[in-house]
């Protein structure tokens, strides 16, 4: 079967790549071979690759900059994926929980109305709609806090600054199931395998995220705790938890986006991964 990956350099594209090198033929053209936010690139792209199926990973997903430039992110998170949607073709795309405000106290389901804080949460949002507005065959699976060992993320920023200075201010009032790379990408293969063997999915929205919810302050003191045994870092830092509204400039974040992954898990038998483990096998990597 042919997949086409977009967004293939990505953190999670990375993992992806790994997951599905067998059975699968893989085409993976760079964002400058196939800028998804040009409906021309697109559809050229696709007459001359003919997948099977789309992945999309590819995203603007820098949380602050969406805010300065939201012209950026709406033109990749929604525009693009309007683009990729055109084709018909079958689409397994990724979206976050940041389409949600955070104001419930409980992980949210898919059921649950979006309500995004900022500006690319609105972007993804957006995705979402332009998406299952063209495109009946459509698998959301929205995530929150990737991590692993290609690319930026939160685990590596945690590790850098605490090789590098003492005090650390992280927030201890916004919660979200953190997610590791590898994991997502494994059950994105075991998608792509069921519509290999059964031409359909089961279309729709899902959630896959880590457990358990935790706070960023506490993913926080969990990463050094791990890298201390692992000889990531020589010493401990020292960890301060902050409020929100003490955080110097920072994007309004729903405070409680923590995703409940049951639905994808009785649909498919694919299992939330424990963040905890994941996190070891990243850091294991990194020592």
């Amino acid at each position: 079967m042919r997949v086409l990956l977009v967004g293939a350099s990505g953190q999670l594209g990375f993992e992806v790549k790994r997951q599905m090198q067998a059975g699968f033929t893989l085409m993976l053209p760079s964002s400058r071979q196939l800028d998804i936010r040009s409906a021309e690139q697109v559809a050229k792209a696709l007459r001359e690759l003919k997948p099977d199926l789309i992945i999309n990973a590819a995203a603007f997903t820098a949380v602050d900059q969406a805010e300065q430039e939201p012209e950026q992110a709406f033109a990749v998170n929604e525009r693009g994926v309007k683009h990729l949607a055109q084709s018909n073709l079958p689409i397994v795309h990724l979206s976050t929980d940041y389409v949600f405000n955070g104001e419930l106290q409980r992980p949210y389901r898919e059921e649950d109305k979006p309500a995004p804080l900022n500006s690319y949460g609105q972007s993804k949002l957006a995705g979402e709609k332009a998406l299952t507005a063209v495109n009946p065959r459509h698998l959301i699976l929205r995530t929150g806090g990737l991590f692993g060992v290609h690319g930026n993320n939160f685990v590596k920023a945690i590790l850098y600054k605490a090789q590098n200075r003492q005090l650390l201010t992280v927030v201890n009032d916004q919660f979200s199931t953190p997610t590791p790379a590898p994991a997502l990408a494994k059950a994105i293969g075991q998608l792509a395998k069921h519509y290999r063997e059964q031409a359909k999915l089961p279309w729709g929205i899902y959630h896959f995220g880590g457990q358990p919810a935790v706070s960023w302050y506490e993913f926080a003191v969990t990463i050094a705790e791990q890298a201390l045994i692992l000889g990531l870092l020589k010493q401990r830092p020292e960890i301060i938890a902050i409020k929100s509204a003490d955080y110097p400039g920072a994007v309004c974040r729903p405070r409680y986006s923590a995703l409940d992954s049951g639905l994808l898990q009785r649909s498919l038998g694919l299992s939330p991964p424990d963040w905890r483990d994941g996190l070891r096998q990243m850091l294991a990597q990194l020592a």
